[in-house]
């Protein structure tokens, strides 16, 4: 089958009735000069025959297929149905017994197409009903395009990966058309088959940047309702994990991301995915500074030719630390004009400078998506109030205290199918929150299988996480000969830091009847210490969402936190004189960030788990029925995603 390849630019006809001198000025805090729109001549999108890839070099206008472009009372580009020349027959992108056009159809003539994406379109006119949304779907439905470094299963080195792999499947479950943009790793390791399924679409798009032209294509699986699209080049393939190996970051990443970003602008336009590109009536969901150019381009790049003028950008920050920041000289890579530096355009401190010529002049992906989404997102309501601040900011909290009228916080939900005590494969005994009385069993089990002496009556404590700063594994260090006083059994299972990787050994030499450290990651033992502790420890600086102690409470197992971020958020506080005498809370969260208070907080857990059974019950249970599934936080991305609309585009 012939494979599908762009063929010549891609321009599109001014929108009707349009200004064609109007004047506009972005926000005033991006420095930009007045400048005017500009427009180019259109013509139809045109896909040809590959030679490359059919073994034909020859070519012909009855070869090429147009695209027909749908479009609203505005003349805005809704999507692009590929139909071939005459009586052609129809070419397919699929090469699956059942195409996936086939397969998207009977969802395609449920929602017609052209209302995606805007309150007060056709489909909420004519009613949820009318349109045939079914109970327990989204009365608006948007083009939704998730942009991210990683996606699991396919790429997955923290909760980066685990919202991104799971939040757009309840969302395509409740009737939006959903697509998620990633790189194509390839590092010579079994998780390259986690892409054999995906299939190569046939179209390379060239993006210019980096002082160059660079050819990118896209491999597309369809799976569990989600349009999974893997952005593919060579600077991809290499043995380490997406941002770097064990010599350190890759010094290339700005250069990898940037890739991604213009491939993503692209990907809704270009991508005939079940029969239809997902068009300008798009809403861009931009995951951390990896994809943070996605917004900077659409305002820079499309609007000002009238593309994208319907769309919408959305940042999602899950780690604020983390912000692409690289010298100002190589702002010209990012393919942006030369008048938008003032977007990314950022000064360090005096006291952050190397020396002193130097200016601290730099560039800052995240500082420009900042100012350019419409909307912005942290993965709980206490991390976006802690990214206001001076402690959390890191720099950027005067920028978004001055837009904290669209920031929002959705805490992060989790697999509650993959994460349920009564069904788990990696635990031996299954139990719920109606019967907790297998729970024992499983610590027995782990205890067995660690090599500790089989204690049921003992309180059982576990860490997993990395061994850095941020978790607090210093003040576990600094702890450990206070805790060990104690009767206490304590697992640690993590890898990082290799000089507390070394303290964990020695740790477990020193303690042997106590102390257990695994270094590494095991996915089926980070199930049974959550099913088999009796508290879980997260003594966090910061933790903008936290996935581990939702683990915890959904096994049964109290989480002990420092309070901070989402962990705040979704720990409360035990009180055993609330409701009655019955109790409240969920668990134990402490603070100041100290060792005399989390060593406080870890003996009267212990003391409850002792002494007051019935109390320690009632933690469990009340943390095993907390709905935090992924379709609760979906929900609660829905009404930001009707918020969006009702504005224009920030910087317009």
């Amino acid at each position: 089958m012939a494979s599908l390849q762009i063929s010549g630019s891609v321009k599109f006809e001014p929108f009707v009735g349009f200004n064609r001198i109007r004047h506009f000025r972005p926000i005033a805090s991006l420095g930009f000069p007045r400048f005017r729109r500009r427009f180019s001549i259109g013509r139809s999108l045109l896909l040809r025959r590959s030679s490359s890839f059919s073994g034909d070099s020859r070519e012909s206008d009855e070869e090429r297929f147009i695209t027909d472009a749908e479009r609203d009372g505005s003349g805005s580009v809704l999507g692009f149905q590929l139909t071939p020349p005459g009586d052609q027959e129809t070419v397919s992108t699929s090469t699956g017994e059942i195409t996936h056009h086939e397969e998207k159809k009977e969802a395609i003539d449920q929602i017609v197409m052209a209302d995606f994406g805007v309150p007060g379109n056709r489909a909420v006119e004519e009613g949820a009903a009318e349109v045939g949304i079914p109970s327990g779907k989204a009365e608006v439905v948007n083009n939704l395009v998730f942009v991210t470094s990683e996606a699991a299963p396919y790429s997955k080195t923290g909760g980066l990966g685990d919202v991104c792999g799971s939040l757009p499947i309840a969302l395509a479950g409740r009737g939006h058309r959903v697509m998620v943009i990633s790189p194509r790793y390839l590092n010579g390791t079994a998780a390259d088959k986690n892409y054999a399924r995906a299939k190569d679409l046939g179209i390379r798009v060239t993006v210019n940047c980096f002082g160059g032209s660079q050819e990118v294509s896209f491999y597309h699986e369809y799976r569990d309702g989600v349009d999974w699209v893997f952005v593919d080049h060579k600077s991809y393939h290499r043995p380490g994990n997406p941002y770097g190996d064990s010599k350190g970051a890759f010094g290339d990443n700005q250069f990898r991301f940037t890739l991604l970003c213009h491939a993503a602008c692209e990907a809704p336009l270009v991508l005939p995915l079940g029969g239809f590109t997902y068009g300008e009536k798009s809403l861009f969901l931009v995951n951390d500074w990896h994809a943070g150019l996605v917004p900077i381009l659409l305002a820079a790049k499309y609007r000002p030719y009238g593309v994208y003028k319907d769309a919408r950008s959305i940042l999602i920050i899950h780690n604020l630390a983390h912000q692409g920041v690289e010298p100002a000289a190589t702002y010209t890579n990012l393919g942006l004009p030369s008048e938008w530096y003032g977007a990314v355009g950022w000064v360090f401190p005096t006291w952050a400078r190397t020396h002193a010529l130097d200016t601290g002049e730099a560039v800052n992906v995240l500082k420009g998506a900042i100012v350019t989404s419409d909307r912005i997102i942290t993965v709980s309501q206490g991390y976006a109030w802690e990214i206001t601040t001076v402690e959390g900011g890191y720099g950027l909290q005067d920028l978004l205290s001055s837009r904290k009228s669209v920031i929002n916080g959705i805490t992060n939900g989790i697999n509650v199918d993959e994460w349920n005590p009564s069904t788990d494969e990696h635990i031996p005994f299954h139990y719920s929150a109606d019967d907790v009385s297998e729970k024992i069993k499983c610590k027995m089990a782990l205890q067995k299988e660690l090599g500790l002496p089989i204690r049921p009556e003992c309180p059982m404590i576990g860490f997993i996480g990395r061994l850095d700063y941020q978790k607090g594994i210093d003040l576990i260090q600094t702890a450990g000969p206070d805790l060990m006083v104690d009767d206490i059994q304590f697992v640690m299972l993590g890898s990082g830091d290799p000089k507390y990787e070394s303290w964990m050994r020695s740790m477990e030499e020193t303690y042997r009847d106590k102390f257990r450290g695994w270094v590494g990651f095991n996915v089926p033992i980070s199930h049974r210490i959550t099913a088999g502790c009796d508290i879980l420890l997260m003594p966090s600086r910061f933790e903008p969402c936290g996935l581990n102690q939702l683990y915890a409470m959904r096994y049964g197992t109290i989480p002990v936190v420092h309070g901070t971020g989402g962990l705040r958020d979704t720990v409360e506080n035990f009180n055993p004189y609330a409701e009655g005498g019955a109790g409240a809370g969920t668990g134990w969260v402490f603070t100041p960030l100290s060792k005399d208070s989390m060593v406080s907080a870890l003996r009267l857990a212990a003391a409850t788990y002792r002494e007051y059974k019935q109390s320690w019950e009632g933690l469990m249970r009340r943390g095993m029925t907390r709905n935090y599934s992924w379709e609760n936080a979906a929900v609660q991305y829905e009404q930001v995603f009707q918020w969006v609309f009702m504005d224009p585009p920030y910087v317009s």
